[in-house]
C-alpha cells in the first residue's frame, strides 16, 4: 500500500514539474504530457503501468465532463448548437462510418464489426487537448465554443456507437433498427435522469443552510450521482453528466448565493482539474509499454504501418466534412444565411484541425472484453489498441503543435465580434451601481435619514458612478488603439502587486487582525485576476 502511494505521489509530481516546464516552453501541457510519459516508460527499471479502463470511465470522466460543462456558456452553446450537433453527432457516425469500411479493406482479419468498434472508439477529439492549446492564442470565441460544445457531446455519441458496435462484435448479430432506438432511448433518458440529479442538487445549494465547504464537496460528489444513476439504468452517463452540469451552471448564481462558496468551488475545481488532467495524460504515455507488450500476431512495424494510415484517415475525415457541414445548411436555408455571419474558410479550417483524440478514446480501446460470448479470443483487440494509441499520439503531437503555427499565418477575424471585456465589465458595474442607488433610494429611504453610515455609502456608489462613467468614455476613445489597453492592464497589475506587498507589510506591524488582511487581500486578486485572465 505504502509503496503504491508513494508511485502515485511520484506520477503526480512528476506531471506538476512537466506542466511547469511546458508552460516555460509554452507548448500545450497535454502534448508535452504524453510524449514525457513516453519517455519515462522506456528507463530502464520504470515498473510497467496499466491503466484500468472503469478507473477512467468512473473516476476521470465525470468530474472532467462536469468542469467543461460547467465553465460552457449556456447562451453560446445555443447560439452555435448546428454547427456543434453537426461536429458531435454528425461527425462522429460519418467519422465512424468510413473508418469501419476503410479499416475492413485494408487491414487483414478486419471485419465490418471490428471497423465500427475501431470507428467509434477513435471518433471523439479530446476537450481540454484543443483548448489547452488555443489558449495560448488569439482565437475567435465562436471557435472555442464549437469546440467546446462538440467535445461535450461527441463523448456521448461516439460511446454509444462503441456499446452497440460491441454488442454487435461480441454477440455476432446487429439490429440496425433496435440501435436506431436504443440510441435516442439512451441518449434521452440519460439527458433526464441528469436533470432530474441536478435539480435535486440545486435544491439542496438553494434551500438547506450549506456552508461554503459543503457546497464545494456537493459539486464534488454531483457528477458522480449523474453518472451513476444513469448508468446503472444502462442509459448515457456522459448524457447525464453533461445535462446536469449545463442546468447547475446556468443556475449558478442561485446554487451560491454568497461569494466564499463560489471563490472557494472555484479553487477546489481548479486544484481537481489539473490533478485529473495531469496524471491522465501523462499515463496514455506510460501506457505504451503494456500496449505493445499485448500485440500478437502483428509485427510492430505493421501496427505502425496500420496505425498511421488510420491516423491520416481521420484527419482526413475531419476536413473533408467540416466545409460541406458548414456551407451546405447555408445554401439550403435562408433561416440560416439571415441569423449567423459568414463563417469564413479560416475558422472552419482551424476546427477541422483541431480534432485531437484523447483520453476518452484510450479508456474505450482498454475497456474492450477479452473474449467473445462463444468463449473465443476478441478478433484483433491488442491491434484495435495499439491503432487508437498511435491515433492519440499522431492527432495529439502532429496537429497539436502545428495548430498555433497554423493560426497565426491564417490571421482569423472575429465574424461575430462582441465589445472589449474592459467596456463590459464598465457597462456591467454601471448596472450593478445603479441597482443597488435605486434599492437605497427605494427600500431604505427611511434608514438613510438617520444614519450616516447608509448615507455615505450612497455616495460611495454616486462616487464609483462618475468614475466608472468616465472610464467607460475612456476606453471608448482607446477603443482603436490595443496598446494602450496593454499599457493600462500593465500599470494595473503593477498597482496590485504594490498593494499585496503593502497588505505584508501591514502584517508585520502587528496592528491589526490577520482575517482582516486577508480578506483586503482576496479583494486585491479577484480585482488581478480579472485583468490576468485576459
Amino acid at each position: 500500500m505504502h509503496y503504491t502511494l508513494l508511485q502515485f505521489l511520484l506520477l503526480l509530481s512528476a506531471a506538476f514539474l512537466l506542466i511547469l516546464l511546458a508552460r516555460r516552453l509554452k507548448i500545450a501541457y497535454p502534448i508535452f504530457l504524453v510524449l514525457a510519459g513516453l519517455v519515462i516508460s522506456y528507463i530502464p527499471g520504470m515498473p510497467v503501468i496499466n491503466i484500468q479502463p472503469d478507473l477512467i470511465f468512473l473516476i476521470f470522466l465525470p468530474p472532467l465532463l462536469y468542469e467543461a460543462a460547467w465553465w460552457t456558456s449556456w447562451n453560446e452553446f445555443w447560439k452555435w448548437k448546428r454547427p456543434i450537433s453537426l461536429l458531435a453527432f454528425g461527425l462522429v457516425f460519418f467519422t465512424s462510418t468510413v473508418v469501419a469500411f476503410a479499416a475492413s479493406h485494408f487491414i487483414p482479419g478486419f471485419t465490418l464489426a471490428t471497423g465500427f468498434l475501431l470507428g467509434g472508439i477513435i471518433s471523439p477529439p479530446d476537450a481540454i487537448a484543443a483548448t489547452s492549446v488555443l489558449k495560448t492564442i488569439r482565437v475567435p470565441k465562436r471557435i472555442i465554443t464549437i469546440l467546446e460544445g462538440e467535445s461535450l457531446v461527441n463523448d456521448a455519441s461516439s460511446l454509444i456507437v462503441f456499446r452497440f458496435a460491441l454488442a454487435a462484435a461480441v454477440a455476432g448479430q446487429f439490429s440496425f433498427q433496435q440501435a436506431s432506438v436504443s440510441f435516442v432511448t439512451v441518449t434521452i433518458m440519460g439527458i433526464v435522469i441528469g436533470l432530474a440529479v441536478a435539480h435535486v442538487v440545486y435544491l439542496i445549494h438553494r434551500f438547506l443552510p450549506t456552508t461554503a465547504s459543503i457546497d464545494s464537496a456537493f459539486t464534488l460528489i454531483s457528477p458522480y450521482l449523474m453518472y451513476l444513476a444513469a448508468e446503472e439504468f444502462h442509459f448515457s452517463g456522459v448524457m447525464a453528466v453533461v445535462s446536469g452540469g449545463l442546468f447547475l451552471s446556468y443556475r449558478s448564481h442561485e446554487v451560491f448565493t454568497d461569494g466564499q462558496s463560489r471563490l472557494q468551488t472555484i479553487n477546489v475545481w481548479s486544484t481537481l482539474s489539473i490533478i485529473l488532467n495531469g496524471l491522465v495524460f501523462i499515463l496514455i504515455g506510460l501506457e505504451l509499454p503494456a500496449i505493445v507488450a499485448g500485440l500478437e500476431g502483428y509485427s510492430l512495424a505493421q501496427a505502425w504501418k496500420y496505425g498511421l494510415l488510420v491516423s491520416a484517415l481521420v484527419i482526413a475525415i475531419r476536413m473533408v466534412w467540416i466545409y460541406p457541414g458548414t456551407f451546405i445548411p447555408r445554401w439550403l436555408f435562408k433561416s440560416v444565411r439571415e441569423n449567423e455571419p459568414h463563417p469564413g474558410w479560416k475558422g472552419s479550417f482551424v476546427i477541422g484541425w483541431a480534432g485531437m483524440r484523447g483520453v476518452v478514446s484510450l479508456a474505450a480501446a482498454l475497456s474492450l472484453p477479452m473474449a467473445l460470448d462463444n468463449g473465443k479470443p476478441l478478433p484483433e483487440r491488442n491491434l484495435i489498441i495499439f491503432i487508437t494509441f498511435v491515433v492519440i499520439l499522431v492527432t495529439l503531437v502532429f496537429q497539436g503543435l502545428t495548430l498555433p503555427f497554423i493560426i497565426k499565418a491564417l490571421k482569423i477575424e472575429e465574424i461575430d465580434p462582441m465589445m472589449p471585456e474592459e467596456k463590459q465589465e464598465a457597462e456591467i458595474r454601471l448596472r450593478l451601481i445603479n441597482a443597488a442607488i435605486n434599492r437605497l433610494e427605494s427600500k431604505h429611504k427611511q434608514e438613510m435619514e438617520n444614519n450616516d453610515l447608509l448615507i455615505t455609502l450612497k455616495a460611495e456608489f454616486e462616487s464609483h458612478l462618475k468614475t466608472t462613467n468616465r472610464r467607460l468614455e475612456c476606453m471608448e476613445c482607446l477603443e482603436k488603439d490595443q496598446a494602450e489597453l496593454l499599457v493600462y492592464r500593465h500599470v494595473l497589475k503593477d498597482i496590485y502587486r504594490v498593494q499585496r506587498n503593502e497588505l505584508f507589510h501591514l502584517r508585520k506591524e502587528k496592528l491589526y487582525s490577520d482575517e482582516v488582511i486577508r480578506k483586503e487581500e482576496m479583494q486585491v486578486d479577484i480585482a488581478e485576476i480579472r485583468i490576468s485572465t485576459r
